[in-house]
């Protein structure tokens, strides 16, 4: 139903979830995709042009260039997925806590959300990573936490939505306990929104890696990732070869595009609030026709 729903009202929203189910395919079947190895080095053709040998040719240490990028889909698709995974449980243990208990906890979160909040965004990533130095574990762990911080006050204001609900105060009545309630009517019907900033999310954590990749404070040199690809060869050669930086920028462009696209399709399609209204373009369509035939067969009314 879900599925029928997305092609049928989100057009766009469609081509970011095959975007997507691609970057997952190309991920698992990198190995048997990428026609070298990633960093297989061939200093005698140095930034040869594309051929039969290597499609989008080779960078500046003689590197297939097409099979860097295949494996950066890789390790994009996986620094994405495990950082915004952290970066959800992150905001609903922070937000759903802080919003469930209420009182001076909450007061004391939300004091200290505030304050991290003030610090510029990509200022703070810097200096986080500038003490734990670059490496793929620090880089899921510093955007997760980070960003989780951030959210969690999304979630914080679904919890206390569903606190005013009768369902909630009645588990209360009749004395069920607080992780009872929690597990058994507060966390299942949040689970929508937590969806929605999982997707959401993702394009923007596949970003903030590319940005710290390309200002040297993200993954190893020898890592392929398309912002460290943008950052050192593309920078450095992009006069004499602009194909080093076009490609990289190609993909991190149409996959965080399809990325939002699928996302915000998504929160339309689960949050009850946008269901058959503006947020859907199928029922948004039919009612515009409705509302113009009915203008054409009585135009006094």
């Amino acid at each position: 139903m879900l599925l029928k729903r997305l092609i049928r009202e989100h057009p766009l929203g469609t081509f970011g979830a095959v975007i997507l189910l691609v970057l997952i395919l190309v991920s698992i079947f990198a190995d048997a995709l990428a026609p070298f190895r990633f960093g297989e080095m061939n200093l005698d053709n140095r930034l040869a042009d594309p051929s039969n040998q290597h499609p989008l040719g080779t960078d500046h240490l003689g590197r297939d260039f097409m099979s860097r990028l295949i494996h950066g889909a890789r390790l994009s698709l996986f620094v994405g997925l495990t950082a915004t995974t952290l970066h959800v449980l992150v905001a609903a243990l922070i937000g759903g806590t802080a919003g469930f208990l209420g009182g001076r906890f909450d007061l004391v979160v939300q004091r200290f959300v505030d304050a991290w909040m003030a610090i510029p965004g990509l200022l703070l990533l810097l200096t986080i990573m500038s003490l734990t130095g670059p490496g793929l574990v620090q880089i899921i762990l510093v955007l997760g936490i980070s960003s989780g911080i951030t959210n969690s006050r999304v979630v914080r204001s679904a919890v206390i939505a569903i606190k005013e609900n009768d369902y909630f105060q009645a588990a209360r009545a009749v004395g069920a306990s607080k992780s009872r309630i929690f597990f058994r009517h507060v966390l299942p019907n949040i689970m929508p929104p937590i969806i929605i900033i999982f997707s959401i999310t993702l394009g923007a954590i596949i970003v903030a890696e590319a940005s710290l990749s390309f200002l040297g404070f993200g993954l190893p040199p020898d890592v392929p990732s398309w912002g460290g690809m943008l950052s050192r060869e593309g920078r450095q050669y992009m006069t004499i070869a602009p194909r080093l930086a076009l490609w990289p920028g190609f993909c991190l462009t149409i996959v965080v595009y399809a990325l939002n696209m699928f996302g915000d399709a998504l929160r339309d399609l689960l949050d009850p609030r946008l269901r058959g209204g503006e947020g859907s373009y199928g029922t948004a369509k039919k009612k515009r026709k409705r509302g113009f035939l009915s203008r054409l067969l009585n135009p006094f009314a």
